[in-house]
Order: C-alpha cells, then structure tokens, then sequence
C-alpha cells in the first residue's frame, strides 16, 4: 500500500535546516512559522486525478490489462502487468505489484469536462474572484491529457474556458470602460497615458485580426451556468454594484528553463532567435515576469483567441509517445482589478490566478529522444526534480522541529510557484495518467509524487480584496500614491494637510525670534546630521575593514586547504599509478612464463630421451669397434679407408660423447640451481631445446653413418670373395694374365674409393652443426 510515506523518493534533508523563527533563507520562506496570524488557514493540498480513455489504436495494441481500477472516488489500486520493470523486480523480490494510492478525488475516464469543472477547480474561481490568488497546475507522463484538461476541445472546452465564462459572467457589466490600469510588477498597477492606452488597444486589435486571417476557431466551452447565479452579484458582499472590474490575462511558457512570451510574434527565420524574459522579484519578494505582455480582454472568446494564438508559438515536437508532444511548461495567467466607483476609481484589490499545463514526465528510452528532443527532456525532468524536492521538503514543514529550507530558486517553474506555496495563494493539483500497460512504471512514478503532494500543508493567509494595499505606479515606474482599500482619495488628502499658522498675528521681533530659532535649529540638525553621518561612514569603513580581513583569512585557509588537499590527492593519484604499472608488470610476466615456462616433468623426460640416445649411440660405437676389429682381420691393409671412415666416426662419437657429457653437467647445475631467475631458465631451455634439436640430427647422422658402414662391410666381404675366386682362377691361368686381373682389381678399389670418400663426405656433413659445442651461457 502507498498510502504510507512515500518521501523516500526525494531527498529529505535537501539543504540546511532553517530556523523555526525566521521565514526565507536566500529568499525561500517557510511554510510554517510561529508568528503567523490568528486568522490563517491550514488545509492539505487539494490532488485530483483523472483517468484518459483508451484510444482505437491502443486498444488494438492490447494496452488494456487493467492495470488501473477505481475503487472509490478517492482511492485507486495500480496492478503491474507481466512486461513492467516493477513486475521484474517484485519477481526478484524487490517492491510489490499493487499499490493503492488516495486522491481528494477521483475523476474516471467516462467524467466530462462540465463535471471535471464543476469537481474540481470551481470552488477556486469563486476565491479568485473574492481576491483570493490560486494556481492550477497539471502534473503526468506524455499523452496523459493535461492539455485537454485546460483547454479542451474546440467543442468542449476545458477548465480554462469554462474558469473564464464563470468570471465574466459575475463581472457582467461592471467592467471598468477606460483600459488605462495595467497590472505592473507582482501586485502593482500601472496608470496608463492616452498614448499608452491607445498602444495597448493596437497590440490587442493586431493579434485578434492575426487569429482572424488564419480562420482559426475559437474554443467555446459549454459551461452549466444554473449554479453560476450563486456568484452573482452578491457574493462579494451587498454592494458589490459599486465596484468595477478589470481583466487582463497573459500567456509563456518555459522552454530549456528559459522563459519566453507567447504572445510575442515568432520569428519568421531560422537565424533570428526568441527574444528571452527575466524572472524578477518586487519590494514584497513576489516574483514576477518582467516584460511580460498583458492583454486586456473583456470575454471569453477573447481570451480563447489569445490561448490560441500562444499554442501557435509554443514549443511542440513529436515523441515516440505523443506526435503532439509539450516540450515546455506554459502558463496563463489572469489578473482581476477590483476598483472603486467612478472615472477615476481607486484601487481596491489585485487578485491573481495562474494554470499551469507542465511538459511530460517521461524517460528518455520510451520516448527515444535524441539531441534537441535529449536536451528539452532532460530539463524538463529537472525542473520536474527540483518541483519534486519542494513538495518533499514543503511536507516536512508543517511538522513541529522539522521545518527545512524550501529549493524554489533552484527551477523557474518552482520560483513562479513560490508564493501559491508559502501563503499568498491556493495551489491545486490535477494529475492526469492514461491506462496503458507500456507506461506502466511511469504512471507509478507519477502516483508516487501525487501521493507524497498530497501530504502537503497549506497555510492559507487571508488574501481578499479589503486585505491587499496595491501601488499606482506612472509610465515610469514611479509610485504615484499608495492607498488603502478602505480609505478614499479624498480622505488622505486631508489627512495629510496642516494646520496653517497665521503669521498676522505676530510682531516683527517675534518673527526675528521665530526666524532665528528654526535657523538654530536647521543649523543643529545640519550639525548632527553630519556628525552621525562621519559616525556611520567610520562604523562602516571600519566593518568593511573587518571584513576584508576576515575574507583575507578566510579565503587564506580556504587556499591553504585546497593546496594540501590538491597535494595529498596527486600524491594518492601517483601512488595509485605506481601500484598499477607494478601490477601491469607483475601481469605481463606472469603471461609470459605461462607463455614460455617448460615444466619440469617434460624437462626430465626430455633429458630421459637424451639419456637413451646416448646409450644407444655407445651401442652403435662398440659394434663399429667389433666390426672395425674384423675387418682388420679380414683385409688388413687393403681396408685402410674403412678404417678411416670408422676412425674419424669414432673421433666424432667421443666428441657427442664430450658434449654430452657437458650437457648432463649443465642439467645437473641447472637442478642445483633451481632458485635462479625466470627468464633464465627460460633461456637455458631454449638453448637446450636447440640443442636437442642438433643432437638428434647428429644421432640421425651417426645412424647414416652406421649403415654406411655396414654397407661398406658387406662391400668388403663381396670383394675379398671375388679376390680369393680370382686367386683360385689365377693359379690355373697363364702368367701373362695378371695384368688385366690386376687391372680389374684396381678398378674395383677405384669404383670403391669415390664411394667412400663420398661417405666421408657425408659423414663430414652430416655432423657440421656438431662441431659447435652447445654451451649453456649464463647471464
């Protein structure tokens, strides 16, 4: 249920408190205060809501989940549909799916606009109208309905209309005929000048013809006038005949927190940009607009004209969820003159009221705003925020001891609003949602803020026509005369004469006397006058003195602090840097032994795999020595060549042999020395692995080699065969034979010798890369 506080959503504490006692801090005022009159009223912030139908196209879209249902006319229940966020997060058990919230009344989709009226703001018009200042103002997500609720349809109008045809009809002939009293400032009057008034008819007459060019109608509102007879005339008082009124209404908006008026002609070319307003505040701290245009109207469908004529100057762009979008806050305003009988009445009362149609509230990823539509959302949700953070605090502070410092200057919109909040005026509010399932968690948003304004307090001062004192300003600006309300023209004029003194009655020596006595007199107060003057200057120079020196230290210290601060930061930023490249180094190294590292297990196992080639090439070198031992048995001298061959292959396996041998004493130092740095025994393990690489190229040579050998054995035993066959057949032939014999045995020995020395070649090639000793260097 959000029937309980709902203030989490703004920050409670959202300056420095106040003191109880006092009433503005930088110009923001309490709501509550000790001192205030007897006579003041309290009363909750009235909250209204109505609920837009569905439309053709939303309907088709299935937006109809009955995610809002009505339970009374002061409570509604919300429901989140399945595709909500706030149904994904009460599936992750945050928030709930119901919430239940409670309105001064609510108003659903089947409500008209006469009934709207009559439920909500007519009870303020009628305030409005006894000089009582209100304001209306429209609060909801994108396409909720606010527009349509102040202004209406062409055929049905809305508050605003319907607001404006209950004044005219109370001030129905009593209209004040002359136009020369224009509202000036907060709450003063400006007499106009034939000139002036003439200027301000042509202004008027050129706007009205403008909306008549264009062929534009005028909204006209259908107002149920049976109950307007309760307003007139007497409900003012039983002579309100005597008095006449005056209307003048006015029309801007604020647009990127910039104010400009509607009634202004928009600028035809893209490069010529809206001239901008001031906010200002008067001598009471009312804030107003300054060179604002006021219009006098004397009927509705004046009034209605000009609203149109300002629609067509505000700011409107296309949303993904309106094609008719907002894009700013826009305010019209009405002023009533209440003036006394007569050409040239006094000024009896200004009363002021204002409706508020604010932008949408909205998030940007709904409506997928971009660039300048980005920018107007993003300030208008902050103007909403700081909106937002003034109702929070303007909560707090009709609680005893919890009175807190009102944000209004922080936003335009809120600075406007100051006074309706803070005593000088009704507030009203009307939120408006629609029912579709897509908008679901902004409704929310929307049902929360109502629910945290509606725990708003208003104290209400009594604000009726005899409680104002109004000022007559010239075209200048300058007060003319300040009246009261219950006092006429000719009665402070003569209260402001004194008795004259007759001077017949005195003698010369007397009117000396006189005369030298006010000389005296001028001359003391001259005197004083300058002495307390040099009193103040000194006091004054002497404070600023002070002052100076204070700011001096101040700003000192100040200086002196952010210097150390500054220090102490770039010194935690440069440690923080330091701390980062050591573990960026710390990182990198660890990727590249990961990258490089050769376990020890593979390291052993490769030094197994050497271990045995090395025993099989000693296997290999006493088979060559067996087989060299035969062969010297056999052949004796004529095998000199493969002795060789076996000799120099011998000489090569002791130098593996010594290698190896080095290698081994290497890998021993290496486990010895298993403590040593990384990166060296990264090194040593490539080198190792290079020369595992040689060495197997080195087996694979002796392996040739070894086969060669046993090749040239068998050669060997092929030719001493053929030799002792050649000896048989010799000794059976004749002796003159022996030479083409020998000359066949000689060109067997020569076939054989290229082979041989072939071999030797390939035996000399083969372990080349050998030669080089593989030493593991160490760094």
């Amino acid at each position: 249920m959000d029937t309980r506080d709902e203030s989490s959503m703004f920050p409670a504490d959202l300056s420095s408190v106040l003191d109880p006692t006092s009433c503005s801090l930088v110009g923001d005022p309490l709501v509550s205060d000790s001192s205030a009159l007897n006579d003041q009223a309290t009363h909750p912030l009235k909250v209204f809501l109505r609920v837009r139908p569905f439309s053709k196209a939303e309907l088709a879209n299935n937006e109809s989940q009955d995610c809002v249902t009505i339970e009374n006319s002061e409570m509604v229940s919300l429901c989140a549909p399945k595709d909500s966020s706030t149904m994904k997060n009460c599936e992750r058990g945050i928030g709930q799916s119901v919430h239940k919230f409670t309105f001064s009344r609510i108003f659903g989709h089947e409500t008209t606009q006469a009934e709207f009226f009559e439920g909500t703001i007519k009870d303020l018009v009628t305030s409005f109208a006894n000089g009582q200042n209100g304001l209306v103002f429209t609060y909801g997500v994108t396409n909720a309905g606010k527009t349509f609720t102040i202004q209406g349809s062409p055929k049905d109008g809305g508050i605003l209309p319907r607001a404006l045809d209950v004044l005219f009809d109370h001030i129905r002939g009593r209209q004040y005929p002359k136009k020369n009293l224009k509202p000036y400032l907060g709450n003063d009057v400006m007499k106009l000048d034939a000139a002036q008034v003439k200027q301000e008819e042509a202004i008027k007459a050129s706007l009205l013809s403008s909306i008549k060019e264009d062929g534009m109608k005028t909204v006209k509102s259908s107002v149920n006038l049976q109950n307007v007879s309760d307003l007139s005339p007497g409900y003012l008082g039983d002579d309100t005949n005597i008095y006449q009124f005056a209307t003048w209404v006015s029309f801007f908006e604020i647009y990127n927190e910039y104010v400009y008026d509607l009634l202004d002609q928009f600028p035809s070319s893209k490069n010529q940009k809206r001239p901008t307003l001031k906010i200002c505040d008067d001598q009471s701290g009312t804030s107003y607009v300054k060179d604002l245009k006021w219009l006098n109207i004397t009927s509705t469908e004046e009034a209605c004209k000009i609203l149109l004529i300002g629609n067509k100057n505000r700011s409107l762009a296309s949303t993904r969820m309106n094609q008719q979008s907002s894009r700013s806050h826009s305010i019209f305003t009405i002023r009533l003159l209440k003036l006394g009988p007569g050409d040239e009445p006094s000024i009896l009362g200004v009363s002021e009221m204002s409706l508020c149609d604010l932008a949408g509230s909205e998030r940007c990823n709904k409506t997928q705003t971009v660039g300048d539509r980005l920018k107007e959302a993003g300030n208008i949700n902050n103007s909403l925020l700081i909106l937002g953070k003034c109702i929070a605090a303007l909560k707090q502070s009709h609680i005893p001891k919890k009175a807190s410092y009102v944000p209004f200057r922080e936003s335009k919109l809120t600075r406007l609003f100051q006074p309706f909040f803070c005593g000088k005026g009704i507030a009203c509010m009307i939120v408006n949602i629609n029912q579709c399932a897509s908008t679901y968690d902004e409704t929310l948003h929307v049902m929360k803020f109502s629910a945290v304004a509606k725990q708003v307090v208003q104290t209400i001062q009594p604000r009726n026509f005899d409680f104002m004192n109004p000022r007559i300003v010239g075209k200048d600006g300058k007060v003319l005369i300040e009246l009261d309300a219950n006092v006429s023209i000719e009665d402070l004029l003569s209260e402001g004469e004194d008795e004259e003194l007759d001077m017949t009655i005195l003698g010369p020596e007397d009117l000396l006397r006189k005369i030298e006595e006010f000389r005296e007199k001028l001359i003391t107060e001259r005197h004083s006058k300058l002495l307390l003057e040099m009193q103040i200057r000194k006091e004054m120079g002497e404070a600023m003195y002070q002052q100076m020196v204070h700011l001096d230290e101040t700003w000192s210290k100040r200086l002196e602090d952010y210097k150390e601060t500054t220090e102490e930061q770039l010194e935690n930023r440069l440690e923080m840097y330091r701390k980062a490249i050591k573990n960026h180094a710390y990182r990198q190294a660890m990727e590249d032994l990961e990258d490089e590292y050769v376990p020890l297990d593979e390291f052993q196992a490769e030094q197994e795999k050497v271990e045995e080639r090395d025993r099989r090439i000693e296997d290999l070198e006493i088979a060559l020595c067996s087989s060299k031992q035969s062969n010297d048995d056999v052949t004796g001298k004529e095998q000199d060549p493969v002795s060789g061959a076996v000799t120099a292959l011998t000489k090569r396996c002791q130098d593996k042999e010594k290698v190896i041998v080095g290698l081994k004493l290497q890998i021993q130092n290496i486990k010895d020395e298993g403590d040593l740095d990384v990166r060296r025994l990264t090194e040593e393990n490539e080198m190792l692995k290079q020369h595992l690489k040689i060495k197997e190229q080195e087996i694979r040579g002796l392996q040739n080699l070894a086969e060669r050998a046993i090749q040239l054995e068998a050669s060997v035993t092929e030719l001493q065969q053929e030799l002792d066959e050649s000896r048989k057949l010799g000794s059976a032939m004749d002796i003159r034979e022996p030479k083409p014999k020998k000359g066949l045995f000689s060109n067997l020995r020569n076939t054989m010798t290229p082979k041989k020395a072939k071999s030797l070649e390939k035996t000399e090639e083969t372990p080349g890369l050998s030669r080089k000793k593989p030493l593991l260097s160490r760094k």
